[in-house]
């Protein structure tokens, strides 16, 4: 059975891979500084519970995963469209998202780095945490002070 076409690339960003027609090799450092970036906006949406995972020497399919619980589905899917602007800012993009009506739990795997959103219910049951407790935690930053996101919602 054939690897879908976006698996062969994330495996092959991962393998060390330079030639001009082939992804870069993996840049660990850029990966952490892009999931602090992505955790920055979770933060500054509210989200909570912000975890960053480095789980670049437990697996090859991504270098970081950013686990965050939202407060509701609406403020859940404002916080992972925002996402799209840090990617842009980082000059890359969204491999794949989930955006699937009344979810408990979205997705944004941007290759380097993986966004896992969840419900606090949903969260707990799959305790995500758990299956990665080698992974060295990275503290998350603090939150930007923007002008409408420091008042009480």
């Amino acid at each position: 059975m054939a690897m879908p076409e976006g698996h062969r690339n994330r495996q092959h960003a991962r393998s060390g891979a330079t030639t001009s027609d082939q992804p870069a090799a993996f840049d660990r450092e850029g990966a952490r500084a892009f999931a602090k970036s992505l955790a920055r906006s979770l933060l500054d949406d509210r989200c909570e519970d912000v975890v960053i995972l480095d789980v670049a020497d437990q697996t090859t399919v991504t270098g970081c995963i950013v686990i965050a619980s939202g407060t509701s589905d609406r403020q859940m899917r404002a916080a992972l469209d925002h996402l799209d602007d840090v990617a842009r800012e980082h000059g890359t993009k969204v491999a794949r998202v989930s955006k699937d009506d009344n979810t408990t739990w979205l997705l944004a795997d941007f290759v380097d780095v993986v966004v896992h959103l969840f419900e606090p219910n949903a969260r707990a049951f799959y305790d995500l945490e758990s299956m990665w407790l080698d992974a060295p935690r990275i503290d998350p930053p603090e939150p930007s002070r923007r002008p409408g996101k420091d008042s009480p919602a």
